[in-house]
């Protein structure tokens, strides 16, 4: 996948995790595996067809796959996405980490306030 592609990719991966809806079936999906749209939609109170633009948004970001059986579309998580997120989102946390432990390296030094 070319640098273009790569960022798209990432950017429709976090356009679909900033929304509540979204990050709450994917907490159903990865809980309680693969279920069917109504079993999903049974948990939040909005018509079936607005639940259907989240999973399509989900679905265009690589977060679900979607499986028919019967007449029935059954929803999986796809975690692979989430995985190059983490990738992504690594380098911050390493920094985060050493900027808390050099506060913590400070704070250490600095006296306490109830000594005399």
């Amino acid at each position: 996948m070319t640098a273009a592609g790569t960022e798209a990719a990432e950017d429709r991966v976090f356009a679909a995790l900033a929304n509540a809806t979204r990050r709450e079936v994917l907490r159903l999906l990865r809980e309680e595996g693969p279920q069917p749209v109504q079993a999903l939609a049974d948990h939040f109170d909005m018509r079936r067809p607005s639940l259907s633009e989240h999973l399509k948004v989900l679905r265009e970001a690589g977060l679900v796959s979607e499986q028919r059986s019967g007449r029935q579309r059954i929803y999986r998580l796809e975690a692979a996405p989430l995985a190059d997120l983490q990738d992504w989102l690594h380098p911050y946390e390493r920094f985060w980490r050493d900027r808390l432990k050099g506060l913590g390296a400070l704070l250490d030094r600095m006296p306490d306030d109830d000594q005399p």
